[in-house]
């Protein structure tokens, strides 16, 4: 791979990389393509009509990865790329994604990634996407990912969504319909500071009996930053569904959450928690009394908040 400290900083951020990964992958950096590698049950490659790959995963693949990142360390650059993923039957993969952008420029730099998944019947899915942003300049990091998924009978998908630092805006957008008996759970985790402003849409689509979505968002507002989540699950069959959102304001932070229930059958069966509030005093107080300043156990709840 030809990439530089740099670039491979921000791997580690986003996807865990020390080295090349095992298994599938497609390593991405400054919108070109720096590494790639198929096994003999996974197969990528480059789309012909707009940026992008497709990725298929055979019938019956187990324990196998993909790990498909991206970086931007080029200030200005800006770029959408269209991901398509074709999960067969009775596959059980993990697959890692994410970005991180370094800007030390003046201009603005932005990622968007359109992910789509077409997850196979009992098939299962767990999908890592990290986002991160570094970098002393002037110019922006922008993130704005979208990930559809679309799950066949009896499949499950589990997503992991994390940004804690960096980005300075975000439109992210998760879009889902499920089958008879097919399951989604989504923990997302968020965190703003400085002036920065992210909005989080979910749309889950719970469409044949059995179905089932359990999405919890945290997440945590300092400074001047703003939040907006608008999460919407609509039971259509006889269905259930769960949804929590969590989060801590602090400074002069703003959140708007705005949860949404749709029953469509006699037989949906959806629950809503919301909570936004403070850091409680006597938490601070307490972890204070072992010898931590107001400031590291501030650090240590919201650590722990958002694991």
């Amino acid at each position: 791979m030809n990439i530089d400290a740099v670039q491979k900083r921000l791997l580690q951020e986003v996807a865990d990389l020390h080295d090349v990964p095992e298994g599938a992958y497609n390593l991405r950096a400054n919108g070109e393509s720096v590494g790639r590698q198929t096994t003999a049950n996974i197969d990528i490659q480059t789309k012909t009509d707009v940026s992008g790959i497709d990725i298929r995963i055979k019938d019956g693949t187990k324990n196998e990865s993909v790990h498909i990142p991206v970086v931007l360390s080029e200030s200005g650059l800006k770029e959408t790329v269209y991901n398509d993923f074709y999960i067969g039957n009775d596959c059980d993969v993990l697959i890692v994604a994410g970005c991180g952008i370094d800007n030390c420029g003046s201009q603005d730099s932005q990622h968007d990634g359109i992910h789509r998944f077409f997850i196979g019947k009992n098939s299962k899915v767990r999908y890592v996407e990290k986002h991160y942003g570094s970098g002393d300049g002037k110019g922006k990091r922008i993130l704005n990912p979208v990930t559809e998924l679309y799950l066949d009978e009896g499949s499950t998908a589990e997503l992991e969504m994390v940004q804690i630092k960096g980005v300075d805006s975000t439109n992210r957008t998760t879009l889902a319909e499920l089958k008879k008996d097919a399951r989604l759970v989504v923990h997302e985790r968020l965190m703003t500071h400085g002036e920065q402003q992210a909005a989080s849409v979910y749309n889950v689509q719970l469409n044949e009996d059995g179905s089932s979505a359990d999405v919890v968002s945290r997440s945590v507002a300092r400074d001047s930053s703003y939040q907006k989540l608008d999460l919407c699950v609509s039971g259509n069959a006889a269905c259930s569904g769960h949804t929590e959102c969590d989060s801590i304001i602090m400074d002069n932070g703003r959140i708007l959450a705005v949860p949404s229930l749709e029953a469509n059958n006699i037989d949906a069966a959806l629950v809503h928690e919301a909570a936004i509030g403070k850091i409680a005093g006597d938490q601070l107080i307490k972890l204070m009394t072992l010898g931590l300043t107001e400031a590291e156990a501030e650090e240590q709840i919201i650590n722990g908040f958002l694991k």
